[in-house]
């Protein structure tokens, strides 16, 4: 029995599957794009201004790697108290000033 509905209801799981294997493969196409593109990335990095930087760096000496510790540590330190001393004022100091321009 090929009725009218049942031949429509065909043609739609046809056009279904169709459908579902066009996206597949729009969705592998996308990916592909995606890697070339990155790929593509990568291999400008290796010939341009990066590569001839990083073809120069060398490894540091033991005292250029303390040096660059003692700096960074002691940077990190006076970013540590300047945080503190604003907690500190933001605690006990601004709520003083708040309340005397509130009252």
């Amino acid at each position: 029995m090929n009725t009218p509905l049942l031949a429509a209801m065909q043609e739609r799981t046809m056009a279904n599957k169709d459908s579902e294997e066009f996206a597949s493969v729009s969705f592998e196409e996308k990916v592909q794009d995606w890697q070339d593109k990155i790929e593509r990335q990568v291999r400008q990095i290796s010939r341009g201004n990066t590569a001839r930087i990083l073809r120069m760096a060398k490894k540091p000496t033991e005292q250029e790697f303390m040096q660059t510790i003692i700096v960074c540590g002691i940077g990190m330190m006076v970013l540590g108290a300047i945080g503190f001393v604003i907690l500190v004022m933001m605690d006990n100091v601004l709520p003083a000033i708040f309340r005397w321009i509130i009252t």
